[in-house]
């Protein structure tokens, strides 16, 4: 891990090089490296760093201090003390030849956030300031709400998704079996060895607080016992189609399919779980259709499921509806804005995956030591005539090659 950079940390110099236009967001799921990624991008900044983590149960590491000035923060952060904060700042960057980076941390935990810096950003812009001022949050549902409405065309994001195999095998030497059982959390990359230990890391320093903290408690949830069985009900069926009604049927005062759907759409925006549509023509049909579960995660499928490391792979059939958790948690990770995820099924004839990107379509099986035939893709090859057709797996594609691969390659490249 020591040295390791992600791609986003470049992408971050890149933009503190420039003069400040936009405010940079960098968001996304919790311990994914937000704040490591920040701060690794300020120490190659020539401008004047100020870091600021507004909650103070998720501050930075020692080891991840820069050379900063601070203010003490009070116990509750409000408005004023953002604005206090903020000219505090502005005085700074005065002060400083190359200007002045103010980054907030888990912004999103201030009230009224986005009002607030609207107002302060705007007025910099205006006098021509050399401020940059990144933002961060691990609630996306909130701060995406925030930036959309009150901060539309002063912010430029940058999204930070779980890590992939590849990074995970750089920065940690993970294998492939170890990236499909214990997941892209770098946190507890080095509890891999003591199970019961990184199952604690997860659950009690990822699930709990992404649940109660960052969704419960940031969003209007009627019913918070509903929203984590239905979680722990997508991970155990994570890579299958489960309908709305046989949900329903699985979980306490379930209420109905809409409340699921939004709270399912919740989970996902929190980085958890995410389900897809069945991929169709007709965009009715996409919406009315059963999703199909898939945790974002591999490690949100394991941590709970009773199998240890060595026991899940003993088990061909988990085994393989892991496989194809991590295929479709990559799919939904890496996929850049044009790109869209879908499932296919026509009575008994199914295709994992289907990837479309503008007219383009890309029909993908997995497959991980079982018999598994290949009529659904055929069906659907005859049906809608896609781009490409790819079997991932025994026999076709290797899992780790696909894994590595940018999206877009197996659209612009020929089969």
């Amino acid at each position: 891990m020591q040295g390791f950079q992600r791609s986003q940390v470049d992408t971050l110099v890149s933009r503190l090089d420039e003069q400040p236009h936009r405010i940079i967001a960098v968001f996304g799921p919790r311990q994914t490296g937000k704040t490591r990624l920040v701060h690794q991008a300020l120490r190659r900044t020539e401008r004047y760093p100020l870091y600021y983590t507004l909650d103070q149960m998720d501050a930075a590491e020692p080891d991840l201090s820069v050379t900063e000035q601070t203010l003490r923060l009070p116990k509750m952060p409000d408005a004023e003390w953002l604005v206090r904060t903020w000219q505090h700042a502005r005085q700074e960057a005065e002060r400083h030849p190359h200007g002045v980076v103010l980054a907030l941390d888990e912004i999103q935990t201030l009230p009224q956030w986005s009002s607030t810096v609207k107002g302060l950003w705007d007025a910099d812009r205006a006098n021509g300031l050399n401020m940059h001022v990144i933002i961060l949050g691990s609630a996306p549902l909130l701060i995406q709400s925030g930036l959309t409405e009150s901060l539309a065309g002063r912010f430029e994001p940058i999204a930070v998704h779980h890590w992939s195999y590849q990074e995970m095998a750089d920065a940690f030497n993970f294998d492939l079996a170890e990236y499909i059982y214990f997941g892209g959390y770098p946190g507890g990359a080095h509890l891999i060895r003591e199970e019961e230990r990184w199952r604690n890391y997860i659950l009690n320093a990822l699930i709990t607080p992404n649940i109660e903290r960052d969704i419960v408690a940031m969003t209007k949830v009627e019913k918070p016992a509903l929203l984590k069985q239905l979680f722990e009900l997508g991970a155990d069926y994570s890579g299958q189609i489960l309908s709305y009604t046989k949900m329903r049927g699985q979980l306490e005062d379930a209420g109905n399919a809409s409340t699921l759907a939004r709270y399912l759409d919740l989970l996902s925006t929190a980085g958890l779980i995410s389900g897809l549509a069945r991929y169709s023509t007709s965009s009715h049909q996409v919406r009315a259709s059963s999703p199909k579960l898939n945790v974002l995660n591999t490690a949100l499928a394991t941590v709970n499921s009773g199998y240890t490391f060595t026991q899940a792979q003993a088990d061909r059939s988990f085994w393989g509806r892991l496989v194809e958790s991590a295929v479709g948690a990559y799919i939904l990770n890496a996929a850049p804005n044009n790109v869209h995820a879908f499932y296919w099924r026509k009575k008994h004839l199914e295709v994992d995956f289907v990837l479309t990107r503008g007219p383009l379509t890309i029909a993908i099986e997995v497959k991980s030591g079982q018999t598994r035939r290949l009529s659904g893709l055929d069906a659907f090859s005859r049906r809608f005539n896609p781009h490409r057709t790819m079997l991932i797996g025994d026999g076709g594609i290797p899992l780790d090659d696909f894994l590595t691969s940018p999206l877009d390659w197996w659209f612009d490249n020929d089969q």
